[in-house]
């Protein structure tokens, strides 16, 4: 087990009038340290009550902060053992024009263990033709995996592919690659996605593969991915358990007299 990372904090390092929240500086400060590799995949960050003492705030602030740097997926918290740090600055990253969510994507498939349940090459239904911009007719490859995290599933996916594209890769890199990652390979990364998040109840067939109870409250999330040619090359469904998976934004505008909120990169 990793020692937590020395680290010298100060009350001077937090403007308590400052319009940021106290919060928010503080995950700031430690995000910071993470991304520049200061923290390290696998150290412990100092306790909450360490933080307390030094920067003269309180339990609940640090306790804030700390949570939202595990929504961010920067850390796993756990009883016991403490803070520690998942993210590996060291990992490869694909990069598109939407950063934010391809890194997210490729290190969950980093981070994950994945189980192909099936795949097959079929007659796309008129629903896939239409999403994939095919002919009536083609072929696609029907993709199905579980993601386990912690040896716990908390992820059914069932994704197409054109047959063209599939055939840059084989099934046995399903098994252990990120679909992200294969898709670069094949000479089709993804540059551009629009996706649609919704609550839905589990099905029969789903809940057993994600270890609950049939009617269970997931999150579904529709995926259609485009290539720098604006080709879709990839449509996914995703069923994520409602307890093991959130899916975090922050929103932000230039000040209280607009109307419109933009997406925070």
């Amino acid at each position: 087990m990793a020692d937590t990372v020395p680290l010298t904090f100060t009350p001077d390092q937090i403007d308590e009038g400052s319009t940021t929240p106290l919060y928010q500086q503080i995950y700031d400060m430690l995000h910071a340290r993470i991304i520049d590799g200061t923290l390290k995949l696998n150290d412990h960050l100092p306790a909450e009550q360490d933080l307390t003492k030094a920067l003269g705030v309180s339990r609940i602030t640090v306790k804030r902060a700390m949570n939202e740097l595990a929504v961010a997926g920067l850390v796993r918290r756990q009883r016991g053992i403490g803070t520690v740090v998942i993210y590996d600055v060291a990992a490869p990253a694909i990069k598109g024009s939407f950063d934010t969510m391809i890194d997210g994507l490729t290190r969950m498939g980093l981070e994950t263990e994945v189980q192909l349940l099936d795949c097959t090459i079929g007659t796309a239904s008129p629903a896939i033709s239409q999403s994939l911009d095919l002919k009536a007719g083609a072929s696609v490859q029907r993709i199905v995996r579980l993601r386990r995290l912690d040896g716990e599933p908390f992820s059914y996916l069932v994704t197409y592919i054109p047959y063209d594209i599939a055939d840059g890769y084989d099934e046995a890199q399903l098994a252990s690659e990120s679909l992200i990652k294969l898709l670069e390979q094949a000479g089709h990364a993804p540059v551009e996605a629009e996706q649609t998040i919704t609550a839905t109840a589990a099905e029969p067939a789903v809940a057993a593969n994600l270890g609950v109870a049939p009617g269970s409250p997931l999150m579904r999330i529709h995926r259609i991915m485009r290539d720098g040619k604006g080709r879709p090359v990839q449509d996914i469904t995703a069923h994520y358990r409602a307890d093991r998976f959130e899916y975090h934004m922050r929103l932000t505008r230039n000040n209280a007299a607009e109307n419109d909120w933009t997406t925070e990169k």
